[in-house]
């Protein structure tokens, strides 16, 4: 079985490094979705260890703004400062994009040329959901081909209390941690554009939905 985790909002110096402490403990990847106006060169240096760990760096936009309420130019910048400042820092435009708040609409389909990424969350922006809680619900939606939605946003320390619990449980189950394109190229699946991903193999098609993601 395959899961990927991925982890939105970054990078920072706080919790980001945590992360990947944990990733490098247990041998695994992940998959990061960067706010652009998030990185600096001390910020940018982190990312540098992720990709030396054979991590995936990806889009999540330069200002986390509701994109599905954005014009066309707008979007457009959104996208491709956001891919610019990571291909400088990595070498290679992303593959994937995170909208904010997982709100789509059909302009931003036509318009952003990547493959759209949702993922199964657990509320882990929300700092009354605890690290027991968060844990329990990572673990309850995994399956084959699933994509975590978490974050390594500033202070959300909850979420790598519960890190300690799910990576060594799902290794337990048998699960192997990919990246998004690893996972993909892993099982076969082409990805298909105008369509959200959760899981590879169970798509929804154009859709949109607020308050999947963080707020």
């Amino acid at each position: 079985m395959r899961i990927a985790l991925t982890f939105d909002d970054g990078p920072n110096t706080e919790i980001t490094p945590q992360v990947l402490d944990l990733l490098e403990e247990h041998g695994i990847v992940a998959s990061f979705f960067l706010i652009a106006q998030n990185i600096t060169p001390e910020s940018a240096e982190v990312v540098r260890r992720a990709l030396r760990m054979g991590c995936e760096i990806n889009n999540h936009s330069v200002t986390h703004g509701f994109m599905n309420q954005m014009t066309v130019e707008e979007i457009c910048r959104e996208i491709s400062v956001c891919s610019e400042k990571i291909a400088e820092i990595t070498g290679t435009p992303p593959r994937f994009f995170r909208p904010p708040f997982i709100a789509v609409n059909q302009l931003l389909f036509d318009t952003v040329d990547l493959t759209f990424i949702c993922g199964s969350g657990c509320e882990d922006w929300v700092p009354e959901v605890t690290a027991r809680q968060r844990a329990d619900r990572v673990l309850a939606n995994a399956k084959d081909g699933e994509i975590v939605l978490l974050h390594d946003m500033p202070g959300n320390v909850n979420t790598i209390e519960a890190l300690r619990e799910i990576i060594p449980e799902l290794k337990r189950r048998g699960f192997r941690f990919l990246t998004c394109g690893q996972l993909f190229d892993n099982c076969g699946i082409t990805p298909v554009h105008s369509r959200l991903y959760s899981n590879v193999f169970q798509t929804a098609d154009r859709v949109t939905v607020h308050g999947v993601g963080e707020p």
